[in-house]
């Protein structure tokens, strides 16, 4: 058979076999989305919560599918149930028929659900009322904090627009505060005024990817970063640590002007509610709570301060002393101040020697090291009734002094340690002892602002 003969033959039968019919539009369509909602609402109600929360991301149609409120409000009253005893389950479901779930705008329950499952029920609570004899503090700050799984993160916002989220990279649990560190990440040169936002990050504990795991962000301080707009606490050959406001320190290099890591002290005074109840844009501000009004006592507002006062860096503790009974009288007020005379050279037995060496440990990604004469304060001064006056978490450096006293006790050389803000200051005298290699603190003065007093006590002093 010749080539030619072939391909008539080939032709002939191409035209003669009957050819498939065209496929249709509706054939090629997901079977998923042909399938009626009511089929498919029962298929995903075998879902668990993370996945169900997950579906929603795959297109709009599951979006739409995965508000619907009669399933998370399914999974609200399970957990309910798991927090309340048989008597007060009956409690979750009482008075709530289908038609006033349904009645909730779409997601209402699932985000009812998410506050149940972190925590936003106000359990939390309980925990933070049993206080700390010395601090005055709740005792289970650290444990709440943890068992919520709190993060820390900072939005970054260079002048150019850039922004950039860091996450904490470790955390450092003091009696009284907590610090934070971020030895990682995208950090700017500091030509220009950078902003630093700081987040608590709290993510909802279901079965599902961190990356979009839901959650809650809340402001706890915002700061801007400039060249001339902070004070130094200290340095060393490769850093410089710059205080700048609102609890945040950040190390620059000294050559290039950029920043290495980020410190954040947090004072545990209603640090709880800082984290979970701000919002992402707003703080977290607590009512300013008065003293009951008393017009018996001449000197209310004088007497029965209580002190707390920790010294410690990243990685430990220095110094913890508490002192109460401090007591200052009215010709003693002056410059706006109230003196409290905590720890004086005439007593010995309430001077104090360190533990611990002063300094600062740091870390980055590729080096370490650490500044000396540097360290962080944690300060808690309680009124009369107990409760926190004025709490400060901040680094602070020791100078050595300009003048030398004669001491017959210790023949040391002297060094000075203060801070200040808009509440008060402290002034700290400290001996180096060279035969123990330590230092003791031997004067400590306290003065809190007259103002804050009046404020507090509603006096007129």
């Amino acid at each position: 058979m010749n080539s030619q003969r072939l391909k008539r033959i080939m032709v002939h039968r191409s035209s003669t076999c009957p050819k498939p019919p065209p496929r249709s539009v509706r054939s090629s369509e997901n079977y998923i989305e042909r399938m009626p909602p009511e089929v498919t609402e029962k298929i995903i109600s075998y879902l668990d919560a993370g996945s169900l929360f997950c579906l929603g991301f795959v297109n709009k149609r599951f979006h739409e599918l995965v508000d619907n409120n009669a399933m998370w409000y399914r999974f609200y009253t399970w957990q309910r149930a798991k927090t309340k005893t048989s008597r007060l389950i009956k409690d979750v479901t009482d008075g709530v028929d289908m038609a006033s779930i349904q009645e909730k705008p779409m997601g209402y329950w699932r985000r009812v659900f998410f506050k149940e499952l972190a925590g936003h029920n106000g359990s939390w609570k309980k925990k933070l009322k049993s206080i700390h004899s010395y601090t005055g503090l709740p005792i289970r700050t650290a444990e709440v904090l943890r068992s919520f799984g709190v993060m820390w993160e900072i939005t970054v916002k260079e002048a150019r627009g850039r922004e950039n989220r860091i996450k904490h990279t470790h955390v450092y649990f003091g009696q009284a505060s907590l610090t934070v560190g971020w030895s990682s990440g995208n950090w700017p040169i500091l030509d220009k005024p950078t902003t630093l936002e700081l987040h608590g990050v709290m993510l909802v504990p279901i079965n599902c990817p961190i990356t979009c795991r839901p959650g809650w962000r809340s402001l706890l301080s915002k700061v801007v970063v400039k060249k001339d707009g902070s004070k130094l606490c200290g340095s060393d050959r490769l850093i410089s640590l710059l205080y700048i406001e609102k609890d945040v320190t950040v190390g620059v290099w000294q050559k290039q002007q950029e920043i290495a890591f980020v410190l954040v002290n947090l004072h545990y005074h209603r640090l709880v509610e800082r984290n979970l109840l701000g919002s992402s844009t707003t703080l977290y501000e607590p009512t300013d709570m008065q003293a009951p009004f008393d017009d018996i006592d001449p000197d209310y507002g004088l007497h029965r301060y209580c002190v707390h006062l920790e010294l410690h860096n990243t990685v430990e503790s220095i110094a913890s002393v508490s002192f109460s009974q401090l007591f200052c009288k009215k010709d003693q007020i002056a410059d706006g101040y109230l003196p409290l005379q905590v720890i004086s050279k005439e007593n010995r037995s309430r001077q104090t020697p360190l533990c611990g060496k002063i300094s600062l440990p740091w870390r980055t990604e590729a080096l370490q090291g650490h500044i000396e004469h540097c360290c962080m304060l944690t300060l808690t001064v309680l009124a009369e009734a107990q409760t926190p006056f004025w709490c400060v978490s901040a680094p602070v450096a020791i100078t050595k002094s300009n003048h030398e006293e004669v001491s017959y006790d210790c023949n040391g050389e002297s060094f000075f340690m203060e801070y200040q803000d808009s509440d008060g200051k402290l002034e700290i005298e400290l001996e180096w002892m060279e035969e123990q290699k330590q230092f003791v603190m031997v004067n400590l003065i306290l003065f809190l602002s007259i103002s804050k007093v009046n404020r507090h006590f509603r006096r007129h002093y």
